[in-house]
């Protein structure tokens, strides 16, 4: 069985084609800039070449035939005819209280992912257009499945979940936490489990999903009981070029002294802010890292709020969960900020954590290891993370369950 895992953006379409025999990558690539006259697809070919050209594409439907000549034709080709494929798997970021699993797409769900374009107004339309645009090529007779990126998520309790607000507005517009990352954290908690060699019921986790978007999750026995992010991406640690959580009166404040307009104050804090707005140099944690160390205090500063604040969630959500099994980092970050991972590790020794640093170190670029010494009372993981595979699964089991 061949799925192909499909993400759409407003002017994107990221692909990977699996075999799920043996759960290998045949191909994958993007397709960037859909709409705009410098349109183009870049992939990887088998033998690790990195190939980009200049294609004319307006729209999603245009991008999915230029994806489909790349699978099926030329030197590059990696099946004969699209018909190999047997679903199509598609991320979807934000599924509300509608959809608490992955599920099999008809119309009715379509009109679902709709009705919350509100709560997602940048990326479920963009996915919509993706599902739509793929149906249109492959037919109504090819499954396709929407796998939504806050349904692990859908496990919290309501103290965890209900924002302080008048709870008239959680009834009238559905205002509450969501959570995101949940493939990542699905796939990371599940991993550590095996890797333990432990039941995942029986353990409490936290996962630390690090990049340009980061978000920490409380996996209690299995279930997650707490997440950063909350009604959008934007709540929770400081993150590339978004705040994070901060006082709601910064918001006011800067609106009234700077007499921004909500779309102006709404791009302050979710492309101006973070790393980048702290450091003033980049949202990049390499170029961030590199000027830290050359001595650059802004960006020292940046870097040491990251570290605080993934030091104080684990911290919180150990105490959600009383007590702690294992900590996982993952992410671009997670997985090759090993100086990171150290320092927030060497401050958390009354958890009882004690870690490898020689051998954290050479964990970086999709290595996987446990860098906690044997001695350590709670399990430190870097395990990379891979949401196209659990979009791929859940895609598989629908389809088998048909």
């Amino acid at each position: 069985m061949k799925i192909l895992v499909i993400n759409a953006g407003s002017s994107s379409l990221k692909y990977q084609l699996i075999d799920m025999t043996d759960e290998s990558v045949i191909a994958k690539g993007i397709c960037e800039r859909v709409g705009s006259p410098d349109s183009l697809i870049s992939f990887k070919t088998p033998d690790g070449k990195k190939i980009e050209e200049k294609v004319p594409m307006k729209n999603h439907t245009e991008a999915f035939a230029e994806v489909k000549k790349v699978l099926t034709e030329g030197e590059y080709k990696v099946i004969d005819d699209i018909s190999e494929i047997t679903a199509v798997g598609h991320r979807v970021v934000q599924g509300g209280a509608l959809f608490n699993k992955s599920v099999l797409i008809d119309d009715e769900v379509i009109e679902g992912i709709r009705s919350l374009c509100d709560l997602a107004p940048l990326h479920n339309p963009a996915h919509i257009q993706g599902i739509n645009a793929s149906i249109e090529l492959f037919g109504k007779d090819v499954p396709q499945v929407a796998v939504f990126d806050n349904a692990f998520h859908s496990t919290m309790p309501p103290e965890a979940y209900i924002f302080p607000i008048p709870y008239e507005y959680y009834e009238k517009y559905q205002i509450r936490r969501y959570g995101f990352h949940g493939t990542s954290h699905r796939f990371v908690s599940g991993r550590c489990a095996e890797v333990m060699g432990k039941n995942i019921e029986d353990l409490k986790i936290v996962t630390c999903h690090l990049g340009n978007g980061s978000s920490i999750t409380a996996v209690k026995g299995g279930k997650v009981i707490d997440t950063t992010m909350g009604l959008t991406p934007l709540d929770g640690e400081i993150m590339g070029t978004r705040c994070g959580s901060i006082d709601p009166s910064v918001v006011l404040f800067l609106m009234e002294k700077e007499n921004f307009s909500v779309k102006e104050m709404d791009t302050l804090l979710n492309k101006k802010s973070g790393v980048l707005g702290i450091s003033g140099l980049s949202s990049d944690d390499r170029d961030v890292k590199e000027a830290a160390a050359n001595g650059d205090k802004r960006c020292r500063l940046a870097r040491g709020i990251q570290m605080y604040e993934i030091k104080k969630y684990i911290g919180a959500f150990t105490a959600a969960m009383d007590g702690l099994d294992a900590i996982v980092f993952t992410g671009g970050i997670g997985e090759n900020a090993d100086d990171m991972r150290a320092t927030v590790c060497k401050e958390l020794t009354y958890l009882g954590i004690k870690i490898d640093e020689e051998y954290n170190s050479t964990l970086v670029k999709g290595k996987e290891g446990e860098i906690s010494t044997p001695d350590s009372k709670v399990k430190v993981f870097v395990l990379p993370t891979n949401e196209e595979l659990v979009i791929a699964r859940d895609t598989r089991d629908i389809v088998n369950a048909l």
